[in-house]
């Protein structure tokens, strides 16, 4: 949506029907390990055993197996599906779904990809090699609620990667280091704030691309291409489509596309160097105990994306050599530590929504859709990081979690480096520029020698991990370390943070 206002309005316009409402579904039968044939008569989501037992069905089906990646804080195992078949396959795709256990349909239409898939495997496209997890939740999905078992939200998890289901997903990650991954989420189509306007949003599913500005922009701008292909997929099927958005009721509110920082799986997987995207399907929620009556419409806007991704839009070959040019690319001479979306030119797009008493599609003028990211801060790029030694324990174990190379020092260390200060974390929601809590706002001082002991550790900025440590580590992004609990107990009582950016 940075192009020409024709552009914009393809994103915001695939299409301007409303697909009506599911029809009655057949119930789901563990026993089975069958899905109702017709994904548009769903009513009721799978639940974990009856998704565990489906799996096992269509394990061993031509070129299809099942592996377990890890286990969920409770215990249950968190399946993998690996579909493939003979010949190269470059192009390998991984998608994923329910990270939050309330957010269903995306999981439900990933089943009912591998089972077709299962079924016909002609329907894999010769260069895809295809990875689905279709539940990283499976803990929130049994207790249908958005967080897992130990209360933490998993889709804010990824740079620290304290939860078991969140560092399953990153091994995976770094061990097929995909091409494409797709991150499958949910949104409220009836938000209180939007019935008490009398409107509803207006798309069934929205999908973004990846967007950090420190990514390489070939990557990006492949990435945010194929956001057309997507929009055309819709418009064909009938399924009113947007590029992805969050933010307030228009004219008045902010709206603004996905956040750029790494806490969530859209970015954080992106830092493995190929493209990543987010897709949202509009649930209705105002109706107690109705959330599933419209989940065969869900299921089916997901289908005719992730069918859309597996075929893609042409331009693999190019792509492909701009991902594996974009793993050798080296860091650049600053990086970019407070961004955030804008709208430079003011430009005035006509927003759909639904009138809730008629349901007719309405376009409200807004200057409030935010469409550029904007760097509003920079730093000289590091050498490396040295972190300290009573904090080397705690660190060392997100470095592996992210599989970060690192030196613990044998010896003491005389470092150039420059000590940085945490002044405080702002816990509240930032009204003026619509930025969400956990903001960290840190000093740096001037570099200076520091000599660390033995135990400390010593990460340097080198080779494709480059990438991954410096937005994992660098203290002076607003989005860091210190807005978690545990990393924060690691600060100084002076506010001296345990990283130190080393200049030589």
């Amino acid at each position: 949506m940075r192009g020409s206002t024709a552009m914009r309005m393809r994103f915001l316009f695939a299409a301007a029907v409303v697909v009506g409402a599911a029809l009655v579904a057949a119930p789901i039968i563990a026993a089975g390990f069958s899905l109702p044939d017709d994904h548009r008569t769903l009513t009721r989501t799978t639940s974990f055993a009856e998704m565990e037992a489906f799996l096992h069905s269509v394990e061993g089906a031509d070129g299809v197996t099942l592996s377990i990646e890890g286990r969920s804080s409770a215990g249950r195992p968190l399946y993998v599906v690996h579909l493939t078949g003979a010949g190269e396959r470059p192009w390998r795709i991984l998608l994923y779904a329910q990270q939050h256990g309330d957010e269903v349909s995306g999981k439900d239409a990933l089943l009912y990809l591998v089972r077709d898939i299962a079924r016909d495997p002609g329907l894999l496209p010769a260069d895809v090699d295809l990875w689905v997890m279709p539940m990283v939740n499976p803990d929130g999905a049994e207790a249908n609620t958005r967080e897992g078992s130990t209360g933490a939200d998993l889709n804010r998890d990824h740079i620290s990667l304290e939860q078991p289901e969140t560092q399953a997903l990153h091994r995976l990650a770094r061990r097929l280091r995909p091409a494409v991954a797709v991150d499958c989420h949910e949104f409220g189509r009836d938000s209180e704030s939007w019935l008490q306007r009398g409107w509803l949003k207006w798309p069934d599913i929205t999908m973004d691309s990846l967007n950090n500005p420190l990514f390489d922009p070939a990557v990006r701008g492949a990435a945010l291409r194929f956001l057309g292909t997507a929009a055309d997929a819709e418009a064909r099927a009938d399924h009113p489509f947007l590029r992805y958005w969050v933010g307030g009721v228009p004219p008045d509110e902010e709206q603004r596309h996905s956040a750029p920082d790494i806490d969530g799986g859209l970015n954080a997987l992106g830092m493995y160097g190929g493209q990543s995207y987010i897709i949202e399907a509009a649930a209705q929620h105002a109706v107690e105990g109705q959330r599933d009556r419209d989940l065969g419409n869900r299921v089916d806007a997901y289908l005719v994306l992730l069918r859309a991704i597996l075929q893609g839009d042409g331009s693999r070959a190019e792509d492909l050599a701009a991902i594996e040019a974009a793993r050798r690319r080296p860091l650049p001479a600053f990086l970019p530590t407070n961004y955030l979306w804008v709208n430079p030119d003011t430009e005035v797009t006509e927003f759909p929504v639904i009138e809730a008493a008629t349901g007719s599609v309405l376009k409200v003028p807004t200057a409030n859709l935010m469409t550029t990211m904007a760097v509003k801060r920079t730093v000289p790029t590091p050498r490396g990081y040295a972190i300290t030694a009573p904090a080397a324990p705690q660190i060392r174990q997100l470095l592996e979690r992210h599989g970060i190379p690192f030196e613990e020092l044998a010896a003491a260390r005389t470092f150039e480096a420059e000590t940085c200060t945490l002044a405080r974390v702002e816990e509240e929601f930032d009204e003026l520029y619509s930025r969400y809590e956990g903001r960290q706002i840190v000093t740096r001082g001037a570099a200076a020698p520091v000599e660390l002991p033995a135990g400390s550790l010593w990460v340097a900025l080198e080779g494709e991990p480059a990438l991954r440590a410096v937005l994992v580590l660098e203290p002076a992004q607003l989005y860091g370390l210190y807005q978690y609990p545990t990393y924060r107990a690691l600060v100084g009582a002076d506010g001296t943070l345990p990283v130190l950016r080393v200049v030589r």
